[in-house]
């Protein structure tokens, strides 16, 4: 697999590992880097032996992603945080529509990569943490063909007794995804408002469904 294939795929096993977390019986009761080990490994199975991803269905793997792994990602966190300060500024519905279109870009993004699977594997670095931490971060190194590459989670843990891990952020090649939008959410609404960055990301959007 080519370098640059690879780094495509993994923004899409950060989320990936994130599909079945806070689902199992008594899964709170494992570590977090345990979890993401384990999570890592199912679900490059399931991607790997899936016959639509296989075949490059799109809309198939869109309905995938859309329905295994963006349930389980804290998407408020990350879409405000990718805006900044200026989300508390905004209307309900902007945040909502806004929201709305992020969500449309990565799961599409992400949905593109899937095909580039190959012969991968996760190595989860030792954790430390506290077993009363909320908030930690988990790195792990994907080895492919070529160096490992760094791919780091931010999760938190829901409130209250059994609450489930859900991924905020991720780092890969030691750039955070979140920061990455920050800087781009940042300048479109410098330049043309929330409307006009709400604006940009639809037509984004548009473009890369005709494309299939």
């Amino acid at each position: 697999m080519r370098r640059h294939s690879l780094v495509r795929l993994l923004a899409v096993l950060a989320l990936a590992a994130a599909s079945l977390l806070g689902v199992p019986a008594h899964a709170e009761e494992q570590t977090a880097d345990a979890f993401i080990q384990h999570l890592s490994s199912e679900m490059l199975h399931s991607i790997k032996t899936d016959p639509a991803t296989q075949a490059g269905n799109v809309p198939a793997i869109i309905a995938l992603v859309d329905a295994k792994l963006m349930p389980s990602v804290n998407f408020k966190r990350m879409t405000s945080s990718a805006v900044g300060p200026g989300w508390r500024q905004m209307t309900p519905e902007q945040q909502k529509r806004l929201q709305e279109e992020f969500k449309i870009l990565l799961v599409r993004t992400y949905a593109g990569a899937l095909s580039q699977i190959g012969d991968v594997s996760i190595a989860v670095q030792p954790l430390r943490a506290a077993t009363d931490d909320k908030e930690l971060v988990v790195r792990t190194k994907v080895k492919g063909r070529g160096d490992p590459i760094q791919l780091d989670y931010r999760l938190e843990k829901a409130a209250g007794e059994g609450g489930s891990w859900r991924i905020y952020n991720l780092n890969i090649m030691g750039v955070w995804l979140v920061e990455t939008y920050r800087s781009q959410f940042a300048q479109e609404i410098n330049v043309k408002g929330v409307d006009g960055l709400i604006a940009a990301l639809a037509e984004r959007n548009r473009s890369n469904a005709k494309k299939g």
